[in-house]
Parts: structure tokens; sequence; C-alpha cells
């Protein structure tokens, strides 16, 4: 049976993708902070595709400690990954710096994934899709040094750049990634999928409503969303496809945005993380 990992799948565009590759016939491997949504999420499941295993990891994504641990849990449980999804994301429109000493921007939307896909290199045989999106292009520029720790704080409107250049780096990881793991026969590949209504943004005074609106009036469709995650996780058009990033509209390829798009910058990216980790 293929068995496929995500995080961020107890809710929004993860949720999604999870119903749908569960009627794909696939296992599902959850990484998420609460077991009791896990379970929640396995109802769904049932009804849509009885039968399928959904095992669940207990992990908050903003613990590295907690990140590894999960990794080692899935290692055991699993004699292979086909797919690893890093799905996992959140809009911090204030600063708030985790135990460990990283902005949380930083540690969930790009640490995590870079801990959990690297700690589970020897068990990935198929695909690594990461989500990014169209905010990497308003980064206002990449200094993996300076970005990786910087702690300070900033207004709601500065957030959207932190933001952004968090999503910025998983581009800039996931190619890198994908020469690391050349002649592997593992992909690794990205994607903006645009829009989507799915409380990203619920820290924002009003949030609920306005997304109640939006649903109403047929924008954001996470539906829509979804659906370039789980076409690069299972489409074979992508089964030898790597180092890509890809459109939600039509999976059109893009580039990944100037400030982090050479070959030596995410090269750069990547050192100063391991360096990083391994002194923290």
């Amino acid at each position: 049976m293929t068995t496929a990992v995500i995080t961020g799948a107890t809710h929004g565009l993860g949720r999604l993708v999870a119903l749908d590759l569960a009627r794909r016939g696939l296992d599902l491997g959850i990484v998420a902070r609460s077991a009791a949504k896990v379970d929640d999420l396995r109802l769904s499941v049932e009804q849509v595709a009885p039968g399928t295993t959904v095992d669940a990891f207990v992990a908050d994504l903003s613990s590295l400690d907690d990140v590894r641990r999960a990794a080692k849990e899935i290692e055991a449980r699993y004699d292979q990954v086909d797919v690893l999804i890093n799905n996992a994301g959140i809009h911090a429109f204030s600063q708030r710096v985790t135990q460990d000493g990283f902005a949380e921007m930083v540690a969930v939307n790009y640490l995590a994934p870079w801990v959990l896909t690297n700690t589970l290199r020897d068990k990935l045989t198929g695909r690594v899709v990461t989500v990014a999106s169209e905010a990497s292009r308003h980064s206002g520029g990449i200094d993996p040094a300076r970005d990786l720790t910087f702690t300070g704080d900033y207004t709601r409107r500065e957030s959207a750049a932190h933001y952004g250049r968090t999503k910025l780096m998983d581009i800039m990881f996931s190619q890198e990634l994908a020469r690391r793991l050349d002649g592997t026969g593992v992909t690794s590949n990205c994607c903006d999928p645009g829009f989507n209504t799915t409380g990203l943004g619920r820290e924002l005074p009003l949030a609920g409503l306005l997304e109640k609106a939006l649903r109403g009036l047929r924008i954001g469709d996470p539906a829509r969303g979804a659906s370039i995650i789980t076409r690069l996780a299972t489409d074979p058009a992508f089964a030898t496809t790597t180092g890509g990033y890809f459109s939600v509209k039509d999976a059109a390829p893009l580039p990944c945005p100037e400030p982090g798009r050479s070959a030596d910058v995410q090269r750069e990216l990547w050192e100063a993380t391991e360096k990083l980790l391994q002194v923290r």
C-alpha cells in the first residue's frame, strides 16, 4: 500500500488533499498538533474511502524537538514513505518566538519541513511536495544568516514580507533538495496554491466573517488550491519531474522569485540552515 505523510491535514487545503489521496487508495500519516483532530479527519476519511489507514503523529511544528520525535515515529511505523507533503503553514501578524529561539513563522513554515524531510531522507521513495505561496514574490530579499535568526518585532503590515520570505525559503529548499536527491529516484517539487479561504489569516479581526463572505461569492475555493498539491503528489505526468515550482493555474511552471533563484543562494540557505540546527 502506498503511504503519504502530510502536515497540516486536519483543516483547510491539507484536509482536502488527505481526503483526495484516500480516495485514490493511499494510506495516510498525519502530523498534527491534536490527536482529536486527526480522529475527526479519520471519520471523514472512512466516509469517502472505507478501510484507509490513518495514523496520527502528534507534534507542535514550532518545536523542532517535536518535529524530530514525530519523524522518528514515522520512521519506525513505515518501511517507506512514498509521498511527503509539507503543507502546514502560518501567517503570524505579530512576532512570536518559539522555545527554540526562532521566529514562529520561520520555525513552522520553513525549519519544520526542512527537519522533517531530512530526518526521513532514508525512508523517502517517491515524491516530496512542499506548499509555497505567491507571497514569496514580496519577500523584500533574502539574507540566509540574517533571516533565519531574525526575531525582532514587526507590524501587521510588515508581517506580509516576513511571511513571504518564509515561503521563498520553502521554494529554495525544495529546489536545493531536488539537486541533493538527484539520482535517488525521489523527486522534490513545490507549488503556489493560489488564494484560498482556509483560515490562514484567522488572527485578523473579523476574519471569520470575511471568509464566510468570500465563500459565498465563490472566491478562494480551497478545492482548487488542493488540486495542485494532489496533482504533484499523484499525477503520473509528474512522476519524474523534479526541482519545479508550479502554479495552481493549470500547473504552469513558475520561476523561483529572483532573490532566491540562483543555485548558489539556495545552497547558501541550505548550508546556513544545517549549521544553525547543528548549533541549536
